[in-house]
């Protein structure tokens, strides 16, 4: 008698019950998290692409295809897409940091911050964290756009709401969304 089929369903059952965990263990770990419907959805469905290509992996080597001729479509297929995504790394490295800054980033919208450079001094609130920037409205009133793999490698102070630089920026932007 051929298994196979016996194979198929539990791999479907599999997918299904850890569909339905990933999705519980999410919605759990997002309620605590302040970010934007948008960047929850955004890392939702990265997840879950990540939890059906592991499942359609594990289906094909059930069905039966040969584990030499996978691992040659795999090869090929990682090869171009290594090319493709050398050939976008920042736009690479910037999603990846903005998936890791929505599990880990001790700061949030509205929080005012100093970002350390040498080159320019960086001092503002934060107005939106998305998938590839964080918006920065500037002291003078500027809106900065800081890439996500940024802000992860330089060092960002977060602000006393006892700091008179805080005050400054505060007032100003509210002055400039008055105008």
């Amino acid at each position: 008698m051929n298994f196979d089929y016996l194979f198929i369903f539990a791999v479907i059952a599999g997918f299904l019950l850890t569909r339905k965990w990933l999705n519980m263990l999410f919605d759990r770990i997002t309620a605590t998290k302040q970010a934007s419907l948008q960047r929850k959805l955004m890392v939702r469905q990265l997840l879950l692409v990540a939890h059906s290509i592991f499942f359609i992996i594990v289906g094909t080597l059930i069905l039966g295809i040969d584990y030499g001729q996978f691992t040659v479509f795999l090869s090929s297929a990682f090869a171009i897409l290594g090319v493709a995504l050398f050939a976008q790394w920042s736009i690479l490295s910037n999603v990846t940091a903005g998936v890791l800054m929505f599990f880990n980033f001790p700061y949030r919208v509205g929080d005012c911050i100093r970002v350390v450079n040498k080159d320019y001094d960086l001092v503002g609130i934060i107005e939106e964290i998305s998938s590839f920037h964080v918006l920065i409205r500037h002291r003078n009133g500027e809106l900065i756009t800081y890439p996500n793999s940024l802000i992860l490698q330089t060092p960002v102070i977060k602000l006393s709401e006892a700091s008179t630089e805080m005050t400054d920026v505060i007032a100003k932007v509210s002055d400039t969304k008055n105008n």
